[in-house]
C-alpha cells in the first residue's frame, strides 16, 4: 500500500467505516513532503472549517510575538492591559496563558441573553480560591483505567483576547492578521466569514447528547456562525473574534500556518519552543496525572491516551484539537506536523454521560464510542463520542507510517 492510499484509508474509517465524521480533509508534513486526503460530505479546497479550539493556539502565538516585539510584558498584570477585569488585577499574563489559575466568570456566558450580558459576565471573572496542594486543578475526568485533573479551560483565552488587543492597540483579529495570518500567506482564515463565502461554511448540527437522562437535541447555527456557544453569544457575525474559539480556515491556509510554524516565519525557535514547555503536568502521589499543558496548547503527555500529540513525535512539540473535529500538531524537532479539520457534529451524538449503572453498550453503541444510537424518536444518528482516542491508532499512526515511507 503507497502512502497516500494510507491516508486514504484512515479518512475512509473516520467518514464511511465508523460514521464518526461528517466530513474530513487530513494533511501531513515533513519537510518539503505533503501527504493528504479527505472524504464525507461538502469536502474540498473552498470548505471553510470552524476551528473551535484551535483559536487558542493563535491566541498564545499572539501573545509571544507582542512579548518579542517589546509591546507585551508577560509579567504585566491582567488589568495593565484591560482595566475591566476588576477582580484580576493581581493576575499576571503568563498565569493565564500558561493555565495557572482556576479562573470562573461571574454567571455562564453560553448562558447570557445579550452579548452585553455575556459581555458583563466575563469581565467580572475572578480567580477562583485555592484548596490543598492541587492549586488551579478544575475537576476529575474518569475513562475506564485512566484519570486525569484538568486545568484546561476557555476562559483564560477569552481573557487574553482582550489582553492583546489592549497591548497592540487593535482589534483581536487585526493583530493576529498582522502577527501571524500575513506572514503565513493565510488569506482564508477569518473572525467574520465574508457573505460570499459563507456556503462554503460547514453547518455543524443539528448536534445530539445524552447527560444522565436528558436527551438533547442542539440544532444548527447559520453557516459561519461558530458553534462554540460562548463564541456564538459574544462574537456571533461580527467579525469581534474571541480568544477561544472563533476563527474559520481552509485546510490549505492551516497547511501554510503548520509551515510558517515550522519555517520560523512566525516566531524564532526559541519562542516557537516556549510554547512546548510543560507548564501544568506532574503525576501526583495516587499514580493519577494532572493534564500537561504548555502556552494555550497541549504538550507531550507521559500517557498516550490523553495526550493530543502524535506519539511518533518528539518532546518539542506542541498542538491542540477543537470539539468540531479538528486537531494540529506541530513538531521543530522532527519538522514534522500534522493536521485534520472536520465535522464530528452534524447529525452526530458528540457527548454521553451514561446514567449510573449503564455504559455504552447499553446505548448501543460500541466500547470506543463509535456506533449509532436510536433517539427516542426513532431516529439514528452516528456516535462521535471519545472519537479524539481513536487518532492514535487510526489516523496518527497511519500518517507516520506514510512519512517514514517518504524518507526511505
Amino acid at each position: 500500500m503507497d502512502r497516500s492510499q494510507e491516508l486514504e484509508r484512515a479518512v475512509r474509517y473516520f467518514t464511511e467505516e465508523s460514521g464518526i465524521m461528517d466530513s474530513m480533509a487530513v494533511a501531513a508534513g515533513q519537510g518539503s513532503v505533503l501527504l493528504r486526503a479527505e472524504g464525507g460530505r461538502e469536502t474540498g479546497p473552498d470548505t471553510l472549517y470552524d476551528l473551535a479550539s484551535v483559536t487558542k493556539l493563535f491566541t498564545g502565538i499572539c501573545c509571544l510575538r507582542l512579548r518579542d516585539e517589546g509591546r507585551l510584558r508577560l509579567s504585566g498584570r491582567i488589568t495593565e492591559y484591560e482595566p475591566r477585569f476588576v477582580h484580576l488585577s493581581a493576575v499576571t499574563v503568563e498565569q493565564l496563558l500558561g493555565f495557572q489559575l482556576q479562573i470562573r466568570t461571574a454567571g455562564r456566558v453560553d448562558a447570557a441573553k445579550t452579548r452585553g450580558e455575556a459581555l458583563a459576565r466575563l469581565f467580572g471573572s475572578e480567580v477562583v480560591p485555592q484548596a490543598g496542594t492541587e492549586g488551579g486543578i478544575q475537576s476529575i475526568h474518569h475513562t475506564p483505567g485512566h484519570v486525569i485533573r484538568r486545568f484546561y479551560s476557555d476562559i483564560p483565552a477569552m481573557i487574553l483576547k482582550y489582553v492583546i488587543e489592549g497591548a497592540s492597540g487593535m482589534p483581536f483579529y487585526e493583530c493576529l492578521r498582522e502577527l501571524i495570518l500575513m506572514p503565513a500567506g493565510m488569506q482564508e482564515t477569518w473572525a467574520r466569514v465574508p457573505d460570499h463565502r459563507r456556503k462554503d461554511c460547514l453547518l455543524y448540527g443539528p448536534e445530539y447528547r445524552v447527560e444522565k437522562e436528558r436527551f438533547i437535541r442542539r440544532d444548527p447555527a447559520a453557516r459561519g456562525i461558530p458553534h462554540d456557544p460562548k463564541a456564538a453569544v459574544l462574537q456571533r457575525d461580527t467579525g469581534d473574534l474571541c480568544g477561544h474559539a472563533g476563527l474559520y480556515s481552509t485546510v490549505e491556509d492551516m497547511i501554510r500556518f503548520c509551515r510558517a510554524l515550522l519555517q520560523g516565519r512566525i516566531l524564532p525557535p526559541a519562542s516557537l519552543a516556549e510554547l512546548a514547555v510543560n507548564r501544568t503536568g506532574r503525576q501526583l502521589p495516587d499514580g493519577s496525572y494532572t493534564q500537561f499543558l504548555g502556552y494555550q496548547c497541549y504538550v507531550k503527555h507521559p500517557d498516550q491516551f490523553f495526550s493530543e500529540i502524535p506519539l511518533s513525535m518528539s518532546p518539542s512539540a506542541f498542538g491542540i484539537g477543537g470539539f468540531t473535529g479538528n486537531h494540529v500538531s506541530v513538531d521543530p524537532g522532527t519538522d514534522r506536523f500534522t493536521l485534520y479539520l472536520g465535522n464530528r457534529v452534524r447529525n452526530r451524538l458528540t457527548m454521553l454521560l451514561p446514567e449510573e449503572g449503564r455504559d455504552f453498550a447499553s446505548y448501543g453503541l460500541r466500547g470506543d464510542g463509535s456506533g449509532i444510537i436510536t433517539w427516542p424518536d426513532g431516529t439514528r444518528h452516528f456516535s462521535s463520542v471519545n472519537y479524539v482516542h481513536q487518532k492514535d491508532s487510526r489516523l496518527h499512526a497511519a500518517i507516520d507510517r506514510a512519512l517514514r515511507t517518504c524518507k526511505t
